[in-house]
């Protein structure tokens, strides 16, 4: 009598290896996310998880990094991190907004497709003045925005970490600009961007000039 092997393992179905998919269609509870998210060339397997958690979040859902790392096992650092490089693709942007109270938010909105065409994250505008500035002309403006652009190349000698390329220089000028015609000195700028700086590498400098502009930018001085 010839012996049978009914648990010997089956033949491979396919000559190649790699992932095989077994899908189920969801009823309810479910995200949809593109593929241009999900296989992001540029953004780091934190980044494009974070954004998945994200855009699955009811409205008003707390996602401060405090909130963040409350919940997960990632850091601070890398948290913070995943969230600039979704401010720099277009799927997040964060300002800070000062309410008739006084009190300071941060309005965050999550973008389920990246913003490619909008023009770049800036905070809300302040309260408006009872009286309205009066027009700028073109000259003016021009100086403002060159020694922004000298200002943004010279980091590099504070902090190698922080060079940028020449189109980050012009996409963050205007940014800097708004810093000094509320009265805050090139000194003071370079200062509050080169200051504690994080220890580990600065992966996306670019980024992280844009958040500390955002975020830090001071009040215009009263009227």
């Amino acid at each position: 009598m010839t012996d049978q092997h009914p648990s010997a393992p089956a033949r491979a179905q396919s000559g190649t290896s790699g992932v095989q998919h077994v899908t189920e269609r969801h009823e309810d509870n479910f995200t949809v996310v593109g593929n241009h998210l999900a296989q992001h060339p540029d953004l780091s397997l934190t980044a494009i998880g974070l954004a998945v958690h994200i855009q699955s979040l009811p409205a008003g859902s707390p996602i401060g990094i405090k909130a963040l790392t409350a919940k997960f096992q990632e850091g601070e650092i890398r948290i913070a991190a995943a969230l600039r490089e979704l401010e720099t693709h277009g799927y997040l942007t964060r300002a800070r907004e000062r309410l008739q109270s006084g009190r300071v938010v941060t309005r965050t909105v999550s973008y389920n497709k990246p913003r490619t065409t909008s023009p770049e994250h800036r905070p809300a505008s302040p309260l408006p003045r009872p009286v309205s500035p009066p027009p700028r002309t073109e000259a003016p403006a021009a100086k403002p925005c060159r020694t922004a652009a000298d200002l943004l190349t010279g980091l590099r000698t504070a902090d190698s970490r922080l060079l940028l390329s020449e189109r980050d220089v012009h996409r963050l000028a205007p940014q800097v600009s708004a810093w000094l015609e509320r009265g805050v000195s090139v000194t003071a700028v370079e200062r509050t961007l080169t200051s504690d700086l994080p220890q580990v590498p600065i992966k996306h400098p670019a980024a992280f000039l844009a958040h500390r502009l955002t975020t830090l930018l001071p009040p215009p001085l009263p009227a």
